[in-house]
């Protein structure tokens, strides 16, 4: 790890201040992901803003009866929230299907949303990546691509995203509210908060440098079934290989969002419209134009069973 400068900020307004006048700083949280990068020498920052003491840490009803996440709050706190476990129970699932107990008693709702790809070729420093090192080429290309995209890919970056807890928040519509360097606020909704890797792999969202996430905001309860199922090598503290977050009515009708298969938590509107048909007519939607390869293929067909037994119930 390389030497770097800490302060811990006092208000959200310094927080960004620090942030934006100092090159190569980064916020830090609960410090899961971030921590093992700079082990790694993956992310290399110069300076580290401590934003644990914002006060961040609430979850409150809005006036419209949806629900405002603050940025601070701890994912073993967000899972077992009543409002949560009643209202957005897709999203209390996907929590709890992700990380450690351990892990969820440090990780924040912010840093879950802007965790780094798991892709073993990011992490391996002696193998080329743009997502690590723009220009660098993508060794996973023409690699072992068990658990890379099928969907959404391009040219420089065939990576996933690898948070459960975001693929809750495509499927609930949350909006991701921030604070920049000037005091100006933000809400961004999540459906334009991740990128597709494109030709800048390296930038995983659209935050603006120094901007800094202070919530997230779920609009009122969709009511329905929830159901987050997440299907990976083994029962417990791994990545997915395919997860399918849905909420679906009595009626049949519903939404669904896909984790594992993109640069991104991935939904198509078309996709809910074909719910009712069943999970194969979805899946169809969902992952058209898909370009598999011969180790990857098998999610398409995982995430139409998957879809399909929880159509079924």
């Amino acid at each position: 790890m390389r030497a770097f400068t800490y302060q811990r900020a006092a208000t959200v307004a310094e927080a960004a201040a620090v942030a934006a006048r100092t090159p190569g700083a980064r916020f830090i949280a609960g410090g899961t992901n971030l921590l093992d990068l700079m082990k790694l020498e993956i992310e290399t920052p110069t300076h580290l803003v401590d934003v644990n003491g914002l006060g961040l840490d609430r979850i409150d009803a809005t006036p419209d009866g949806g629900l405002r996440i603050g940025a601070l709050v701890r994912n073993t706190d967000l899972a077992a929230d009543t409002t949560v476990r009643r209202d957005y129970g897709v999203l209390s699932r996907a929590l709890l299907a992700g990380a450690s107990a351990q892990l969820r008693n440090k990780a924040t709702t912010a840093g879950n949303l802007l965790q780094r790809t798991r892709c073993p070729y990011f992490y391996d420093t002696n193998q080329a990546c743009n997502k690590r090192t723009p220009g660098a080429g993508c060794a996973a290309i023409g690699g072992f691509t068990r658990g890379h995209a099928i969907v959404g890919q391009s040219d420089a970056c065939i990576a996933t995203h690898p948070s459960d807890m975001a693929v809750a928040m495509r499927l609930l519509d949350a909006v991701v509210e921030t604070v920049n360097p000037d005091g100006a606020k933000r809400a961004i909704p999540i459906a334009d908060f991740y990128r597709l890797p494109g030709n800048t792999p390296n930038l995983d969202t659209n935050l603006r440098p120094a901007e800094l996430i202070t919530a997230v905001t779920l609009p009122k309860p969709l009511g329905g079934r929830h159901v987050y199922r997440k299907v990976r090598d083994r029962a417990s503290y791994a990545f997915a290989l395919v997860s399918v977050a849905a909420v679906v009515q009595p009626d049949g009708t519903g939404r669904v969002a896909v984790g594992g298969v993109a640069h991104q938590p991935w939904r198509v509107p078309a996709a809910d419209a074909a719910l009712p048909q069943g999970g194969q007519a979805a899946t169809t939607l969902l992952l058209a134009g898909a370009r598999t390869t011969e180790e990857n293929a098998f999610k398409v067909v995982l995430v139409q069973r998957t879809l399909d037994a929880i159509v079924k119930g």
